[in-house]
C-alpha cells in the first residue's frame, strides 16, 4: 500500500511542476480517498483555497439523482464546485488530477465541473 502512495505522490509532484493556479485561472484540485471525493479551487500565488466541495456536502444537501456509486457522487461534486466557483466569478480553471489516472471518479468530477460551467 505504501508503494502505491509513493508512486501517486511522485506523479502528483510531476504534474504540479507544470501546473499552477493564479488569481485569474486557479487550480481545480481533486483528491479521492477510498470512500469520499473532494475538490478545491486554489490560488497558488497566495496559497489560498477559493472554493471547496466534497461528497459529504452532497449527502447533507440530499441532492436529487442516483448517488449509489462513487462516480455519480464525483459528478455531483464537480457540479457543486463549479457552482461555488462561478459564484466567486471564476470561470476558467486549470485541472489538477492529483496524480490519479484520468478515469472513473476523477473524470466524473471533471465532467461535472464542465457541465456546471467551468472551462478547462
Amino acid at each position: 500500500m505504501l508503494d502505491k502512495q509513493i508512486k501517486r505522490k511522485r506523479r502528483h509532484n510531476r504534474v504540479r511542476a507544470k501546473i499552477h493556479g493564479t488569481a485569474i485561472k486557479p487550480r481545480l484540485c481533486v483528491f479521492r480517498s477510498s470512500s469520499h471525493t473532494y475538490a478545491q479551487v486554489i490560488n497558488d500565488e497566495k496559497g489560498e483555497t477559493l472554493a471547496k466541495a466534497s461528497d459529504l456536502e452532497i449527502k447533507k444537501a440530499k441532492a436529487s439523482g442516483n448517488l449509489s456509486t462513487k462516480v455519480a457522487k464525483g459528478h455531483q461534486v464537480g457540479k457543486l464546485i463549479a457552482e461555488k466557483a462561478i459564484a466567486k466569478k471564476l470561470k476558467k480553471v486549470v485541472f489538477d488530477r492529483g496524480g490519479y489516472k484520468y478515469h472513473g471518479v476523477v473524470k466524473a468530477v471533471a465532467d461535472g465541473a464542465r457541465e456546471g460551467g467551468l472551462e478547462f
